[in-house]
């Protein structure tokens, strides 16, 4: 980032402080004080002050106290406004967040109809060439279904079109793009995938999993210079959000060097600690886990996937789906690759992360770690992500084994409007167990998975404490006995996140010696009413003692 070169007045809860907006400039240092500040620690601890210099915490407590810390510092009034340690989405997709805000984005589309007219008027300004989109969900339409190839060829039938939804596990093609690749009703689904067909045989358009590398190998993929912009986009998003860092999933290897040529010119803001997709695992079980010179920008290990998504209904089950009796989900990777994989991060010191969302892939997980980690707990900080349906046997697993669960509580508000249905009343006991994983004595830490949700911190907190849809509704299978206490939901975003990439030493409360990454909201959101949570914003983002975002 360029040094500061001018002051700005920003307001915070009504209060005017100068504050730089920006930059890598030295300065006396700062002390916040002027509203509630969490610090992360105990059973809700408060205290009046936070005292800053460089990039470290110096004190905490007592205004009196900060002044004499930190002489000469500027002060920063919260203006009743709340500080929090900085917020850490633990599981997210940082280029696919900046693609969705450069291609057709179909977050929040209502209905096939409502589809329909975001294609035809995104093709309009589109005149040539495939077009890509990513964000639509089904679940909530009033059609009741998937979209086809037929819903996409009635907007645009002459050039590709390939949709692919919220999950990332399925996507949609019309006509013409199912003919460039070449599917048709004798191909074979394959591996771990699925073509959905119509009762001819014939292709509807939807491939799931495994299935959808039979269009995406060709089409053209995002260049680097469309993953650069997508990458700053996506900081800077952030930022505005509120996130101090990000725990990256699936990357890319050009996303990674792109992010460290970005950090070394001082173009980047965010920390974000990367787990590499396999194709592009070399250097880290070659050098395990390292870092940029400011520590930004950190490898950490490798992603693997053990099966789909519970929308689309390639969550691998140990029984079958409630509502399609003859059908038990997709396993994406062979489970003696998944375990020379482990055995390969093992022996380079890298962290394994795992997709696993349904009962069997999660089972399977863990007896992949098993066998490679043994069955005592370790301290590797090996993770699932998101372990959203599990066997009450596997349960306590977590716990004695060691293993992070990595959860996104905004999956469960959305999920929970159809998993009843996949997954059976007695299924449900197990699913997006925060509390019962809490109380076994299991670490879990809190993320978004955006682009497949938005990716507010103020969206995953709600949904984690109060574990309602955004609407204020609950089912009554929502299982609201699962909703973590208000200082459980900081914890799952600043102190656990800081644990399950090693640096809980460093990161995740507000203490002395700590680096400065704090997260200010307009609302106190340990004391608000839950539905004013999703209402408060983002008024300041500090990492490293840098103010990133001044709202």
């Amino acid at each position: 980032m360029p040094a500061i070169t001018r002051r700005t007045a920003l307001t915070l809860g009504g209060a005017v402080a100068l504050i730089p907006v920006v930059g890598r400039a030295q300065t006396p240092g700062m002390i916040v004080t002027g509203g509630p500040i969490y610090t992360g620690r105990g059973d809700g601890e408060r205290a009046e002050a936070v005292a800053i210099k460089g990039d470290k915490i110096v004190y905490v407590g007592a205004l009196a106290g900060a002044k004499h810390a930190a002489p000469g510092a500027r002060d920063i009034d919260l203006g009743g406004a709340a500080a929090y340690p900085g917020f850490v989405d633990s599981h997210a997709h940082l280029t696919q967040i900046g693609l969705r805000e450069l291609t057709l984005n179909l977050e929040g589309t209502a209905s096939v109809a409502a589809l329909q007219a975001r294609l035809r008027a995104w093709a309009a300004t589109q005149p040539s060439g495939p077009i890509v989109g990513r964000g639509w969900i089904e679940t909530h339409w009033p059609e009741h279904r998937f979209p086809t190839r037929a819903d996409l060829d009635a907007v645009v039938a002459d050039r590709p079109v390939y949709l692919t939804r919220a999950d990332g596990h399925a996507a949609v093609a019309n006509s013409a793009a199912l003919a460039l690749a070449g599917v048709t009703a004798s191909t074979l689904d394959p591996k771990g995938g699925e073509i959905l067909r119509d009762v001819g045989g014939e292709p509807t358009g939807l491939l799931v999993d495994n299935a959808r590398a039979l269009m995406e190998d060709r089409l053209p993929n995002p260049g680097p210079a469309l993953r650069r912009e997508a990458l700053i986009r996506a900081d800077k998003l952030y930022r505005a959000r509120g996130w101090t860092g990000v725990h990256s999933m699936s990357v890319h290897q050009v996303d990674l060097d792109i992010l460290r040529d970005l950090a070394h010119g001082g173009d980047w803001g965010l920390r974000v600690d990367n787990y590499m997709d396999v194709q592009y695992a070399a250097e880290v079980l070659r050098t395990g886990p390292s870092a940029n010179a400011n520590g930004k920008i950190r490898l950490r290990g490798i992603k693997l996937y053990a099966d789909g998504a519970l929308g689309s209904r390639g969550a691998a089950l140990l029984a079958p789906y409630s509502d399609k009796p003859d059908w038990s989900g997709l396993l994406l990777t062979p489970q003696d690759q998944v375990i020379d994989w482990m055995r390969k991060a093992k022996a380079a010191g890298a962290q394994v992360a795992v997709h696993a969302i349904g009962d069997r892939g999660n089972r399977l997980a863990l007896d992949a770690m098993q066998t490679v980690l043994g069955a005592a707990r370790t301290d590797r900080r090996w993770r699932i992500e998101h372990a959203q349906t599990l066997s009450p046997a596997d349960l306590p697993r977590f716990a004695a084994m060691g293993i992070t669960a990595s959860m996104q509580p905004s999956h469960a508000i959305g999920d929970l409007y159809f998993a009843p249905a996949r997954l059976g009343r007695e299924r449900l006991k197990g699913a997006y167990a925060w509390k019962t994983l809490l109380g076994s004595g299991a670490l879990v830490c809190g993320g978004s998975d955006a682009p497949v949700e938005k990716g507010d911190p103020l969206v995953e907190f709600y949904a984690a404490s109060y574990r309602h849809a955004l609407n204020g509704f609950a089912g009554p299978d929502w299982g609201l006995e699962q909703a973590v206490s208000r200082v459980q939901a900081l914890k799952m975003f600043t102190a656990s996140a800081a644990y399950a990439i090693g640096r809980e030493q460093e990161l995740g409360t507000l203490e002395v010696g700590k680096r400065a990454d704090l997260t200010v909201f307009s609302r106190d959101l340990m004391t608000v009413p839950f539905a004013d949570i999703p209402a408060a914003k983002a008024n300041m983002t500090v990492i490293s003692g840098q103010v990133v975002f001044a709202g």
